[in-house]
C-alpha cells in the first residue's frame, strides 16, 4: 500500500447503481451510455456504508460546468488530501480483486472514518483509495 495526496477536490457527475454489487456494471454501463467518452475525464466509482448498506456511485469528472445539469446527473465532490491506495492491474480480469483490495486498505487505522472508498479507472488499471484522517 502507498500513501498519495489528490491536491484539488474533483466534482464528478454520478448514477447511483441500484444495488451494490449487483448494480454496479449497470450502473457503469447506464453512465457510459449518457456521457461522453474522453481520455481527459476521470471514471470513478465510489462507494460507503449507510444504516447498513453500501452505496455505490458510477461517476464521471465533470469537463466543463454544468455537464451534470446538462445530462441530469447527480453531482459529488470528491475530496482532496491524502488517501492510502493500492492499484489492481487489469481489472477486468480480476473484478474481486478490487473488493479484496478494499478489505486491505480499510484495515488501516489511519483513515478517515466519515471518508469513503474510491475506485479511479485509469486504462486497465483501478486505484483503491481510501481517505487518510487530516
Amino acid at each position: 500500500m502507498e500513501t498519495t495526496i489528490l491536491e484539488n477536490d474533483k466534482l464528478v457527475m454520478f448514477i447511483e447503481a441500484a444495488s451494490f454489487p449487483n448494480g454496479v456494471g449497470a450502473a457503469h454501463e447506464k453512465l457510459h451510455g449518457i456521457v461522453p467518452f474522453s481520455v481527459q475525464r476521470g471514471y470513478y466509482g465510489i462507494s460507503w456504508m449507510e444504516q447498513g448498506t453500501v452505496r455505490y456511485l458510477a461517476a464521471a469528472a465533470e469537463l466543463s460546468e454544468g455537464e451534470a445539469e446538462k445530462y441530469a446527473l447527480g453531482k459529488f465532490t470528491i475530496k482532496k488530501g491524502s488517501y492510502i491506495c493500492e492499484t489492481v492491474h487489469e481489472f477486468m480480469k480480476h473484478i474481486p480483486a478490487i473488493g479484496e483490495c478494499f478489505q486491505r486498505v480499510l484495515t488501516d487505522p489511519r483513515i478517515d472514518p466519515q471518508g469513503y472508498c474510491l475506485e479511479s479507472y485509469e486504462g486497465d488499471n483501478v486505484r483503491c483509495l481510501v481517505k487518510l484522517k487530516d
